[in-house]
């Protein structure tokens, strides 16, 4: 929908554009040129700085009522949502999918925060800024992607991308001094909490990397890479594949027992047969046996019989 506007002036926090001013204090048309939530996927979702919301149209507030009904009409709601996206996995594409569905017709901004301003504030990462915001791009559910996004958002942040809610579960998150760095944002009314998933996390992964070292280790020797790669001491690299050929002539030898089993179980079968077999012709045998020479045979009367 078309706004009207006199003199193009800006609402609080918004400059100017050259440009803006009509003679006389006319009244401007502006219409909002919002990016559109991505209709195929054929492509991942573009960086932020590629396709910035440059729209002149007043950005109105909209209360969590107002978006669900599914006003404004004519642009979507601009959903916000940040993260470190380490190992990115089910529980983040879950969020995710939350954060995209909140709404009728929901545009996604994803922040990723850089490897400087997460290693000073988190800890180290295993996959660097570049590959986090590659996996972004490639989520179903972002439409856009904010590289190097704040650790806490400023009003600043919020005008300069249009940005009406954040996404994120409602924990309060304690970092760089804060109790919860996304408090002023729920006294705004901005925020809109989603569900985390239990279960599966970042650090629930590299847990269970660093318990099974060993066998992730000797396994990715197998695969070709050297222990310098994989930051194996000599000793370390010369057990594993002691251990690796260990195992390589247990799954020989089970092989044997098992094709050896497999024999026996196939002999004993035979024979079973065999008896069965025999028992059945000794029978038959002696059936016909007594049938000719029996008290009753067939023999009977035909032979002398012997006097005494």
């Amino acid at each position: 929908m078309p706004v009207l506007a006199r003199g193009a002036e800006s609402e609080p926090g918004l400059p100017k554009r050259p440009g803006d001013e009509r003679p006389g204090g006319a009244m401007e048309e502006l219409e909002h040129t919002c990016p559109q939530p991505r209709l195929t996927l054929t492509a991942p979702a573009p960086f932020a700085d590629e396709t910035s919301c440059q729209c002149r149209a007043p950005h109105e507030k909209l209360t969590i009522a107002q978006a669900r009904l599914g006003t404004p009409v004519d642009r979507p709601v601009r959903v916000y949502a940040d993260g470190i996206f380490d190992l990115f996995h089910s529980g983040h594409a879950r969020a995710l999918m939350q954060a995209k569905t909140l709404f009728p017709n929901s545009y996604l901004l994803v922040g990723v925060c850089s490897d400087d301003l997460t290693h000073k504030f988190k800890g180290f990462t295993v996959m660097n800024e570049t590959e986090r915001y590659e996996a972004l791009r490639h989520c179903r559910y972002v439409d856009e992607v904010i590289r190097d996004a704040p650790w806490t958002l400023t009003p600043e942040f919020l005008e300069k991308h249009k940005i009406d809610f954040v996404a994120h579960d409602d924990i309060p998150y304690s970092s760089a001094g804060s109790d919860d760095v996304y408090k002023h944002i729920k006294e705004a009314g901005m925020f809109v909490p989603t569900q985390r998933t239990e279960g599966i996390s970042t650090s629930d992964i590299i847990t269970r990397i660093v318990r099974d070292y060993d066998v992730y280790a000797r396994r990715n020797l197998q695969r070709g890479y050297t222990a310098k790669e994989l930051n194996v001491s000599f000793i370390n690299e010369k057990k594993y594949r002691f251990q690796n050929q260990v195992d390589k002539m247990k799954e020989k030898v089970k092989n044997v027992e098992e094709k050896s089993k497999e024999f026996v179980n196939k002999v004993e079968e035979k024979s079973h047969d065999l008896i069965q077999k025999w028992e059945e012709k000794s029978r038959e045998f002696i059936g016909n046996f007594l049938e000719l020479f029996g008290p009753d045979g067939a023999l009977v009367g035909v032979l002398p019989s012997q006097e005494v």
